[in-house]
């Protein structure tokens, strides 16, 4: 399925990337859970919960911008880093039209989870 340049091996709680960090990878949960979340004003939200199979990290990957939010291992997690050299020759083999139309519309998730988080912290409480 992917190239996986190699993986590690996280314990519960533990950091997988941090909200903030620059991100030169992307993750695929090949065993185990990942939890994605941010802190706002020092509470935690869940963005959403990750189950073995899944991709991650995508987001900074694509647009190189920061890291979104936080990857923590749920449980002992194994995570594939997938190899950048591989998917970047896949993602170059696209026309450059489908490459803008990728960015964009991770961007644009960007974007929405902001959105949503920064809503949630407003008006949920």
């Amino acid at each position: 399925m992917f190239n996986i340049a190699t993986y590690e091996k996280f314990s519960n709680g533990e950091a997988i990337f941090k909200e903030g960090s620059f991100g030169d990878w992307m993750y695929f949960i090949e065993k185990g859970a990942v939890e994605i979340f941010r802190t706002v004003e020092g509470k935690k939200l869940v963005i959403t919960n990750l189950k073995e199979g899944e991709v991650f990290g995508e987001v900074a990957y694509i647009t190189k911008a920061a890291r979104s939010a936080t990857a923590a291992a749920i449980g002992n997690t194994t995570v594939g880093i997938i190899d950048r050299k591989s998917f970047d020759q896949e993602f170059n083999a696209l026309s450059s039209d489908f490459q803008m139309i990728l960015k964009v519309m991770a961007t644009r998730l960007k974007v929405t989870t902001d959105v949503l988080i920064d809503l949630e912290n407003k008006y949920i409480k």
